[in-house]
């Protein structure tokens, strides 16, 4: 076989152009004058994450050359072993930043959650593999998939890692919907988060949303009793989130949102943060202030600088037209990975694929969105940009087992 001829070399150099860019990033966030504000351990990222990319790409090799079907082979053995590991670490693991999500091997610590993904996905497309076409007559399936979803997602939920449940629980629309999901089923199980988002910044605008939503699922599916399920379940979010909002939350908890919806509310406090990431992009201008030359990352103006907010050093430093070859990267990661989930023909591939290009991509507007103030901050790293050991372990895993898969299509096919 040619292989270099089958071996999807886009994809691949997509990987290698992001990570390259991180590690610029990095290092400019932790090694130039900014170092003289930060403590010694921090000014070690970078030699840690070029040792964590240097085992990936070994990973990424290595991974070539296994058969495709030991990935829907170990698919269970692996979702049950990380659901044993992550309910362990909720009374053994590591708290690090508020989510005790972590395990201590050694001197190395891991990120359990991080490698609940990569199960998570593989699991679910096992199972959908044998079920192709998810219909309105057979959702017992859907459901069935969505357990193997909610599960995991309510594990790393109860460990207070908000914003790897998210990405987990997003799992949801994109796989059912690539295995048959109607649109309009789609939509409701998507309506929630939109409802709720547009009535966290008034309650009105939630209203408004889930009139939408509930027309469009009339018109798309045509189902009364889908329709008045719909209606009923938006706005009992929108009654949730006004009650919560005014009777439930924290005074620090609303400062939050207050911080979200205005910045300017708390200018110094919770606002800090989405103000200075804004500055940041917005003074990098078209071509960017430089190499460590970012006034807000040198002098120490942007919190977690090398994980949550480096979005914010490439716009700095290297403007406009970096921060558009990095949405143009991510974008062609994610393009590829669909591309090739429609033009393969086994629905396991199909589901993986599609699985971990919705993982790239929950990632990526989170991360930017966070950024530029148009979602709340709950820290997500930016997939092979942001500094973080375990993250890029297990997305590079991910990109690993999708480039295997598209590389043996022809050979995997056989074994539909």
């Amino acid at each position: 076989m040619n292989w270099y001829r089958n071996f999807d070399w886009v994809l691949f150099f997509s990987w290698v152009a992001l990570t390259t860019f991180g590690l610029i990033a990095i290092y400019s966030a932790t090694q130039g004058p900014v170092s003289d504000f930060l403590p010694a351990f921090i000014q070690q990222n970078f030699k840690k994450q070029f040792t964590w990319v240097g085992l990936s790409f070994l990973m990424v090799i290595v991974l070539q050359f296994t058969a495709p079907r030991t990935f829907s082979q170990i698919a269970y053995f692996l979702y049950g072993l990380c659901i044993l590991l992550t309910i362990g670490t909720l009374f053994v693991g590591v708290e690090v930043n508020g989510a005790k999500s972590w395990i201590v091997l050694g001197s190395m610590r891991f990120q359990v959650s991080e490698l609940m993904k990569v199960a998570t996905v593989l699991a679910v497309a096992n199972y959908l593999s044998s079920r192709r076409n998810i219909s309105m007559e057979r959702l017992g399936s859907a459901v069935s998939a969505t357990l193997l979803i909610i599960v995991p997602g309510v594990l790393v939920l109860l460990q207070n890692d908000t914003g790897t449940a998210l990405v987990i629980f997003s799992l949801t629309p994109f796989l059912l919907f690539w295995s048959g999901l109607p649109y309009g089923i789609s939509l409701f199980i998507v309506s929630p988060a939109l409802v709720g988002y547009f009535s966290v910044i008034q309650w009105y605008w939630g209203v408004l949303a889930s009139f939408i939503i509930v027309v469009l699922i009339f018109i798309i599916q045509k189902r009364v009793w889908l329709t008045i399920s719909s209606a009923i379940m938006n706005l009992l979010i929108v009654a949730g989130v006004n009650v919560a909002l005014n009777n439930v939350l924290q005074a620090y908890q609303k400062a939050r949102i207050q911080a979200f919806i205005n910045p300017q509310f708390d200018p110094k406090g919770w606002g800090w943060n989405v103000i200075q990431a804004k500055t940041a992009i917005g003074s990098g201008g078209v071509t960017g202030k430089g190499f460590m030359e970012g006034t807000q990352t040198q002098l120490r103006f942007l919190p977690e600088q090398w994980t949550d907010f480096i979005f914010c050093v490439i716009g700095e430093e290297f403007g406009f037209v970096g921060s558009v070859l990095i949405v143009v990267l991510f974008m062609t990661l994610i393009i590829r990975l669909i591309y090739g989930a429609g033009q393969h023909k086994h629905p396991f591939a199909q589901s993986v694929l599609v699985g971990v290009a919705s993982i790239y991509l929950i990632h990526f507007i989170i991360n930017t969105g966070s950024a530029l103030g148009l979602l709340p901050v709950i820290g997500l790293p930016l997939p092979f940009v942001s500094y973080g050991g375990s993250a890029f372990l297990s997305n590079s895993l991910m990109l690993g087992i999708s480039l295997n898969l598209l590389l043996y299509k022809r050979e995997f096919s056989m074994y539909i």
